[in-house]
């Protein structure tokens, strides 16, 4: 009989916003490169290690704080991520896509080999900025004050990518470069351009992730590969190219995982990917996901 009660179950929903926050930025990033550029981009968890570990080599090495971090990192990743695409990545959209997933996988294995060489497999620690660390008192419990601020972080800036794409004039550009590249062209919009600005700003957001989830997870080489299986579910499950299925799958997911923890614990791990499985009996093309 399960023994569930007020008390034990609210701080794990709100253990589960967060996890689902980190979710949500990583499934939208994603999403956005999948929906616009038709690629699924393997190497998106070493993108989000790389924040990660950026974040922790400013703080240590050059003692710049979170604050310039969340700045510099996806700045970085993204410049970087750039070239990728415009040297490499670029040549694969008109082949098999089994060529991109490929290389991007091999990507992964190469850059976590690296960061493994260079730092070891062990986690580090990232601390909490003075500014946000202690707890806010939310009249039923009191809740990290850096947690919280990354569940709005989160929130804003998943909804502020889903407005950019849907509700304006570059989003519209964006789906165009997908939809009709050449018609695009005859208007005088450089079309590669914007492929790689997608990739881009995909990229960037696995780097906000990443440094807003340092000082929650421990940084270490292997801690994308660890989440980007959730992750992957999570975009099958809101339903392949859909932002606002993805937002909604995350958090409802990072909820449900850390609610079964509860309930079934020897379970928890499981959670995803039975909902995985039953979203895809019952509606293949994901919660939000269009029949193509």
């Amino acid at each position: 009989m399960l023994d569930i009660n007020f008390a034990s179950l609210v701080p794990q929903i709100f253990l589960g916003l967060v996890n689902g926050s980190i979710y949500a930025l990583l499934s939208v990033g994603l999403t956005v490169i999948f929906g616009l550029l038709r690629f699924v981009n393997f190497v998106h968890g070493a993108q989000y290690m790389v924040g990660a570990f950026l974040s922790y080599l400013l703080l240590v090495h050059f003692g710049l704080g979170f604050w310039v971090s969340l700045a510099v990192a996806p700045l970085v990743v993204g410049v970087v991520s750039a070239i990728i695409e415009r040297t490499m990545i670029s040549r694969l959209y008109s082949i098999d896509h089994m060529y991109g997933l490929l290389f991007t996988l091999g990507l992964t294995l190469v850059v976590e080999g690296l960061f493994r060489y260079w730092f070891g497999s062990a986690g580090r620690a990232y601390v909490v900025p003075d500014i946000l660390s202690g707890a806010v008192n939310l009249g039923f419990m009191y809740f990290p004050r850096y947690r919280l601020f990354v569940v709005l972080a989160s929130v804003v800036l998943c909804i502020g990518t889903w407005l950019l794409i849907e509700q304006t004039r570059a989003g519209s550009y964006l789906r165009a470069a997908h939809e009709n590249p050449q018609l695009l062209r005859t208007f005088g919009v450089n079309v590669p351009l914007l492929l790689t600005a997608t990739y881009a700003f995909g990229a960037a957001l696995a780097a906000i992730a990443g440094t807003l989830a340092a000082p929650i997870y421990q940084v270490g080489p292997f801690m994308g590969a660890n989440i980007m299986v959730v992750v992957f579910a999570i975009v099958v499950i809101g339903g392949m190219g859909s932002i606002k299925g993805t937002i909604a799958a995350s958090y409802l997911l990072g909820v449900a995982e850390t609610v079964t923890k509860i309930a079934f614990p020897q379970a928890a791990s499981m959670a995803v990917f039975v909902i995985m499985a039953a979203v895809l009996v019952f509606k293949p093309e994901g919660l939000f996901g269009r029949q193509e």
